[in-house]
């Protein structure tokens, strides 16, 4: 039984003078929520309006008495429930240490302290986070280190986990977005409305089952109209109006775009969001949107449309097949090497580069640029990306600025010059080495997974012969059947050898070591059979062998694997060297060289 649906804003939610509390239940999954959707949290309250709608929760309300604190269960949600909740003790945190805060300024850090916890009963937390793997006394000792909360003890190794993490990445965010203003309270002031007035469904129901039914109902049911369909809907609409009876073969022309986009919704809402941004200089007359983003797309192809539809399709179908080219979803006629540099830039994530490649695939005659320029410019972009994704500068709401600015400053120079000017220009935007070189040594894994396994993937390709090619990016199904292995392995129940091993006996011990060192380059590797490692000892990680006879450990002819087949034992130093080699090896594979032209 459904007892109420409505949208609420932020502020409303977390109301001050309510005493209501959102508990999120032990049998609830561990936070999870990482950089990625920090960041697509963080960015997109900044760069849509306010009033943002953040989507829904659902909570089982059987409080009986309305004079008391008032315990929702959180069913539903808890992921952004926590995310917002850190991000508000940050922007608090932020708040509290600027200097000479006026009365009106310190009641407002006032009504934010009382957001996290209630204001009649301050010890009281407002929202409570499951117990799975101490995300409870993190969170709780995040309130304490901001003096939210009073008396809270610290927690060991917090640092090592995503709460923590959290909160710290989002001080640093606050941080990076303030240094683009010259007023601090005022920035933080606007920050805090953003997520004030952001919106969220909250629906409450009776119990347990009628959660679980509505949580089904909702993920099985048919999706909303995407802005694509929107957008398809709109250009169909005005381009039967102009040719009566041409619905079919309008289509059947729109399907070309979709079909080159391929069935992935967000490349598909990628392509009209870049396309308008690449091309904005040629479209400013038509659209006065300074950038696309998710909530604009709309009023942006709504005018492009009106404007010329039939133009507008042709460019389309033109701009999505080369688009599908920069994707890798088809090869550029003729050029290996292109096609495997520019997979090589989908591999690590180099997705806001492809606004300038568009240009210059579309512009390449008017820019005199030959494939080699193009090579150029992609291997490039590997090594900026590679650098930015492991150090997270430049920062990425500032990345879609950066290639606009790029590529509406190439439209004068030819050739070599196109190529010197997009190096420079990137170059100075980059982490420097030092920065580089801190981040590889930290906890890589699990800060970006798909930088790690880019980097340990080249290092071992760069050594392969035609002789020992193998293909580490091949999938089984969804899966890669080459994955990355932890040789001290990751999980918490850590085995009594590894105990014995690593810290001699030790069991809180490695459990630090664990949570300081496992993710770590030098703790990593590449297997073809990870299932048939994981936390067996190291010695059966290395000889292993499988029920045919094939050498599945460290024995595997691997590169990076040969020094591992000769070890005895995997000590703290001995990952702590590797770590320092192999980040050696990276740095000096992805220097941001400028070419010579």
């Amino acid at each position: 039984m459904i007892k109420s649906v409505y949208n609420y804003p932020v502020s409303t939610l977390l109301d001050i003078e309510s005493g209501v509390v959102y508990a999120i239940p032990r049998y609830q999954r561990e936070y999870t929520w990482s950089r990625a959707q920090w960041d697509a949290l963080f960015d997109d309250l900044l760069d849509n309006e306010l009033h943002y709608f953040l989507g829904s929760i659902i909570c089982i309300n059987q409080s009986q008495d309305a004079l008391t604190v008032q315990s929702l269960e959180l069913v539903d949600g808890q992921q952004r429930m926590t995310t917002l909740s850190l991000l508000l003790a940050a922007i608090y945190q932020s708040f509290r240490v600027l200097p000479e805060l006026t009365m009106e300024q310190q009641i407002e850090l006032y009504n934010l302290k009382h957001k996290l916890v209630l204001k009649k009963k301050p010890d009281q937390p407002r929202l409570i986070p499951q117990v799975q793997n101490n995300n409870q006394q993190d969170y709780f000792a995040v309130l304490g280190q901001t003096s939210i909360l009073d008396d809270v003890d610290p927690v060991p190794n917090a640092g090592n986990r995503r709460v923590l993490k959290a909160y710290r990445h989002f001080l640093w965010r606050i941080e990076q977005y303030l240094e683009q203003g010259a007023d601090a309270v005022g920035g933080l002031m606007a920050l805090l409305e953003k997520v004030n007035t952001a919106t969220l469904v909250k629906i409450e129901v009776a119990g347990h089952s009628d959660a679980y039914t509505l949580f089904e109902s909702l993920n099985n049911r048919g999706v909303p109209l995407t802005a694509i369909d929107l957008i398809k809907n709109k250009l169909l609409a005005v381009l039967e109006s102009k040719d009566p009876g041409s619905i079919d073969k309008q289509y059947n022309r729109w399907k070309k775009v979709i079909d080159a986009l391929g069935d992935d919704y967000a490349v598909q809402e990628r392509f009209f969001r870049q396309y308008y941004n690449a091309f904005k200089p040629n479209l400013k007359d038509i659209v006065s949107v300074p950038v696309a983003t998710k909530s604009n797309l709309m009023q942006v192809y709504e005018k492009l449309i009106a404007h010329d539809a039939e133009g507008f399709l042709h460019a389309m179908i033109r701009l999505s097949s080369r688009y599908a080219q920069i994707v890798g979803y088809r090869a550029v006629p003729d050029q290996p090497k292109l096609s495997n540099l520019l997979l090589s830039l989908d591999r690590i994530q180099g997705a806001a580069a492809y606004l300038l490649l568009m240009v210059l695939m579309e512009r390449q005659t008017e820019l005199e640029l030959q494939h080699e320029h193009l090579e150029q410019v992609v291997g490039f972009l590997i090594a900026f990306f590679v650098r930015r994704n492991t150090t997270d500068l430049p920062p990425t709401r500032d990345l879609t600025r950066i290639f606009m600015d790029v590529a509406e400053t190439i439209r004068e120079l030819r050739a070599g010059d196109v190529v010197n000017h997009i190096q420079h220009r990137l170059k100075a935007d980059s982490a420097s080495d030092e920065q580089f070189e801190k981040s590889l040594k930290g906890p890589i894994y699990e800060d970006n997974r798909a930088v790690c396994r880019f980097v340990l993937c080249a290092l071992e390709e760069s050594r392969m012969t035609r002789e020992t090619q193998v293909d580490l990016w091949a999938l089984k199904g969804k899966q890669y059947v080459w994955t990355i292995e932890h040789i001290f392995p990751q999980g918490e129940n850590i085995p009594s050898s590894w105990v014995q091993m690593i810290a001699d006996g030790d069991a809180g011990l490695a459990e630090q070591h664990r949570q300081t060192y496992a993710h770590c380059l030098g703790n990593l590797t590449i297997s073809g059979y990870n299932s048939a490692l994981g936390n067996k000892s190291f010695e059966e990680k290395k000889s292993r062998t499988d029920s045919q006879g094939r050498k599945v450990g460290y024995n595997n002819g691997l590169y990076l694997n040969e020094a591992l087949a000769t070890e005895s034992s995997w000590t703290i130093d001995k990952l702590k060297a590797r770590t320092g080699q192999v980040v050696q090896v990276v740095l000096e594979k992805y220097p941001l060289a400028i070419t010579s032209q």
